[in-house]
């Protein structure tokens, strides 16, 4: 009897070393410093382009980072840059997809839905190797797919970064 229950005492406690070493995990995540740099490079290229757009950075939760907004931003170009950071964080893939599967998937039609989901060209995830770590959104340039492109040159400037 004693070595049943000693044998079962042995069990549970390799069970719940195994779940022990299970329940935390390690994540890479956007650094202040990065996302403030991502932030910078993206407006800068949009100004290049003569745009005046906010671009918004979010970790990899959705939680703003660092926010941009050029001198004659509109003002809702705020919200829409977090609104397409946020929603491109947290579903880990870019927003002018998510249009594009809304638009052509009847199924995917509620997303847009979802609070704080802006399905809008111009959010694009921020990826360390093949991890998502946050995602920059822009919103100001005349048209989504301008906004991504800004957004994408952004991130090209931290890539060293982001190995």
């Amino acid at each position: 009897m004693k070595a049943i229950v000693s044998a079962s005492a042995i069990a549970l406690s390799l069970i719940a070393s195994a779940a022990s070493a299970q329940a935390v995990r390690t994540e890479k995540n956007m650094s202040l410093d990065l996302a403030n740099q991502i932030a910078a490079a993206t407006v800068a290229a949009c100004a290049a382009n003569n745009y005046n757009v906010t671009a918004a950075v979010v970790d990899r939760a959705g939680i703003l980072r660092a926010l941009q907004r050029a001198d004659n931003a509109g003002p809702h170009t705020v919200g829409a840059a977090q609104g397409k950071a946020y929603t491109s964080a947290s579903a880990r893939n870019t927003t002018a997809a998510m249009l594009e599967n809304v638009q052509k998937n009847p199924g995917a039609q509620t997303l847009v839905d979802i609070p704080g989901f802006l399905v809008l060209g111009g959010g694009v995830p921020v990826k360390a190797g093949n991890e998502v770590i946050g995602a920059v959104g822009v919103g100001g340039a005349p048209g989504g797919h301008l906004d991504e492109q800004c957004a994408n040159a952004g991130i090209a400037k931290v890539a060293e970064l982001l190995k």
